[in-house]
């Protein structure tokens, strides 16, 4: 088995060369001064994932003698991974979105106005420590191997760079199974009737089977972003910015349910 941490790096030669021709195409996308930011912020998210899978290893690798099976790596397991992941996944995002512990981590991909392969990048430090792992916990307790999870869960996301684009349009029966350009452009748009739709990895029925799909509507003109204020185009901005606004919320609730309520209720901005 490639080592996970592998894995994405060894797609970014493909990665750079479409953010090259992303840029070339369409430069109009582009901030540079966002661009350099969505890297860094994915060199310390990488660097933080990193050190946290080495220290988790070993719980995983000890939650795995208690799994249900012992699953064989064939092809059929592995397109089964796959498809358990992306639901996993799905909901993940979707808890992203409507769990503000959760948000704290996810609003740096969603911070930035702009859309483009750089923004796939755009990602948090503050994702092992939020808990983005216990989602895949239920593969390593039915029988998947640790480093196979986690190695579907890298491919998972090397295929959602790919979303992240305005210059590739509607992909005809693509799009009636699969995430796409279209669909992951809703997903990022701050205009209402797009906000918290969209939620999928690879595969978008699990948002048409759970009611989060929305189809693109050409007369409305996205707008990219987060509603509320925006962080500061540098890395330690765009980490840390919503746990200020946690911490001021928690301040703010006098009991014990108010803090709950702020800490794992939807987050307001």
């Amino acid at each position: 088995m490639i080592p996970v941490e592998l894995i994405l790096l060894g797609l970014s030669p493909v990665f750079i060369i479409c953010v090259v021709l992303e840029f070339k195409k369409a430069r109009q996308h582009y901030n540079i001064k966002d661009s350099i930011n969505n890297t860094l912020l994915a060199l310390l998210h990488q660097a933080s994932d990193a050190v946290i899978l080495l220290l988790l290893m070993p719980i995983f690798l000890w939650l795995h003698q208690y799994a249900l099976f012992d699953i064989k790596l064939t092809f059929t397991s592995l397109l089964i991974g796959f498809i358990l992941q992306d639901f996993l996944y799905y909901w993940f995002h979707r808890a992203s979105h409507n769990i503000h512990w959760f948000w704290l981590a996810h609003v740096v991909h969603h911070s930035s106005t702009h859309m483009n392969f750089t923004t796939a990048f755009r990602q948090s430090i503050l994702y092992p420590i939020v808990g983005m792992w216990l989602f895949w916990l239920p593969m390593i307790l039915i029988g998947f191997s640790p480093s196979l999870v986690f190695a579907i869960v890298a491919i998972n996301l090397a295929y959602q760079f790919f979303v992240h684009t305005q210059v590739i349009g509607n992909l005809g029966w693509f799009e009636k199974v699969f995430n796409t350009p279209t669909h992951h452009r809703i997903h990022h748009a701050t205009n209402r009737p797009y906000i918290d739709k969209n939620y999928a990895g690879v595969l978008i029925i699990w948002d048409k089977l759970f009611g989060t799909f929305a189809p693109e509507d050409k007369a409305i003109t996205i707008k990219y972003g987060i509603v509320g204020e925006l962080p500061k185009d540098n890395p330690l901005s765009a980490n840390f910015k919503q746990l200020g606004v946690l911490s001021r919320q928690l301040k703010q609730a006098k009991t014990l349910r108010a803090k709950l309520s702020v800490l794992f209720g939807y987050p307001s901005h």
